[in-house]
């Protein structure tokens, strides 16, 4: 029997999986086929048995077993999502589309992480980037805003001190958390600066390169194939698909609704970037186009300056001159640790510990950096590929504490345990919600298997079927 930990955990798990899920779960590869029909129903929100089918394929891809209850907890999960939607939809709770828009860049950049690569990922679900963003942006909207709705409905629960002891001392003590060994770093990080000339040098080169493609000399798929910078699109010549007005950057679709068909934009820049884009088709709003992109690079030279300046730093340190956390909010250029010396914060926990898995989805460079570090050293400067941000700096890494594994206690663990005690309470807080509101709404099960043979957490059944 799961502890009330681990149960808060698997909650947890539940609600914020609905959210992160739509690219992989709702995707199918090309040539995929399901028999379709609704299943359940919440105001103008529908359950299809695809929906169902392709969480089922999620689960097996993240290696976890199915039993006879996966497809019941799959739709519960799946009609509370819709009962958070609809209520979004009543209340008119607005998620902006620049919001979505970043979202999904997220979203697809991790998913592509996991696969491989952009082009691998395109391969499997057997369109471009841009028609899975063009066909995934409502979908994600609304998880979207299902999540702001959840986090309306739980804003004004906190915990005390008092309460947190409460639920830890509740807690079976054969059942508590074993926690692994953790690791707690700083970092100073400077980044070569890119100067007027190294963007002059990638607008020229592209506008070079547009003369050729209006000249006949070569063509634009050819372009794009050999020397754009764009993965996403390059090894299909360009070519983004069909998409919706609001769907690429506003500087972007700027340009492109300048454009007659076939015609091919001047060099603009965005925060990619130097593009040209050349329009193929249009019909109102919807567009398919192709684009080139070139991004300017850093110099030999500013990487040589950075690596120059964070040497000195790195000496001035080991003679004591300075301290790492003074050199970090002095000349620390990572906007996200400098205020705190230097340190990282885990944005998973909100605190300064990281399980080394945890830091390694971020930062892959980090464990092998600590690896041969004892508590208070620090690493000599090396080149660091912020993958969130997609650029390259040098930096040098402080260990400042690695914990011994553990059964979870206050003294060590009080964040994670009050974590898991303030989501108990948000549950609750979560579970009159949702009952209260089942009542208001229309909520109807269809699917006389999902009537007889499930067990619900919540009475969706008692409303309407």
């Amino acid at each position: 029997m799961l502890n009330k930990m681990s149960k808060f955990t698997s909650r947890l798990v539940l609600v914020s999986g609905l959210l992160i899920m739509g690219l992989n779960s709702q995707a199918q590869p090309s040539g995929s086929k399901v028999i379709d029909r609704i299943v359940a129903q919440i105001g103008e929100e529908i359950i299809l048995l695809s929906d169902i089918q392709n969480r089922r394929l999620e689960i097996i891809q993240e290696g976890q077993s199915l039993d006879v209850t996966t497809d019941c907890m799959i739709l519960e999960e799946m009609l509370f999502e819709k009962l958070l939607i609809n209520q979004a939809q009543i209340d008119s709770v607005e998620i902006p589309d620049d919001m979505v828009n970043s979202e999904m860049e997220g979203r697809i950049r991790y998913i592509a992480s996991q696969i491989g690569s952009i082009e691998e990922l395109e391969k499997f679900y057997g369109k471009s980037v841009a028609q899975i963003k063009a066909e995934f942006f409502n979908l994600i909207k609304k998880r979207m805003m299902a999540e702001r709705m959840r986090d309306i409905i739980t804003e004004n629960v906190v915990i005390t001190p008092n309460e947190v002891r409460e639920f830890y001392n509740n807690l079976p003590k054969d059942s508590l958390p074993y926690i692994n060994s953790k690791i707690s770093v700083a970092q100073i990080v400077l980044y070569p600066k890119l100067t007027e000339d190294d963007k002059a040098k990638a607008k020229k080169n592209l506008e070079f390169r547009r003369s050729q493609i209006i000249s006949g000399d070569r063509s634009f798929e050819g372009v794009a194939t050999l020397e754009s910078k764009d993965p996403g699109s390059r090894l299909t010549g360009g070519d983004l698909g069909w998409n919706s007005r609001g769907t690429m950057v506003p500087e972007f679709e700027a340009e492109l609704f300048k454009l007659d068909p076939m015609g091919i934009s001047p060099v603009f820049e965005t925060q990619y970037g130097y593009h040209i884009v050349q329009l193929i088709e249009r019909k109102g709003d919807n567009y398919h186009c192709r684009h080139i992109l070139f991004m300017p690079e850093v110099s030999d030279k500013a990487l040589m300056k950075s690596a120059a300046t964070i040497d000195s730093l790195y000496a001035q340190i080991k003679k004591g001159t300075i301290t790492f956390e003074d050199a970090a909010i002095r000349f620390s250029e990572d906007e996200n640790s400098k205020q705190n010396g230097g340190k990282i914060v885990n944005p998973y926990t909100g605190d300064y510990f990281w399980d080394i898995q945890n830091i390694n989805d971020i930062d892959p460079q980090m464990s092998r950096i600590v690896q041969s570090l004892k508590v208070g050293d620090y690493s000599s400067p090396s080149l660091y590929d912020n993958m969130m941000e997609q650029k390259q700096g040098i930096r040098m890494v402080k260990l400042l504490d690695r914990t011994k594994p553990h059964v979870a206690n206050l003294k060590d663990d009080y964040q994670l345990i009050q974590m898991a005690a303030l989501n108990e309470k948000k549950q609750t807080v979560i579970d009159k919600w949702v009952r209260d509101k089942i009542g208001g709404a229309y909520v109807h099960i269809f699917d006389k298997d999902f009537i007889s043979q499930c067990t619900y957490r919540y009475p969706w059944i008692a409303t309407g079927s």
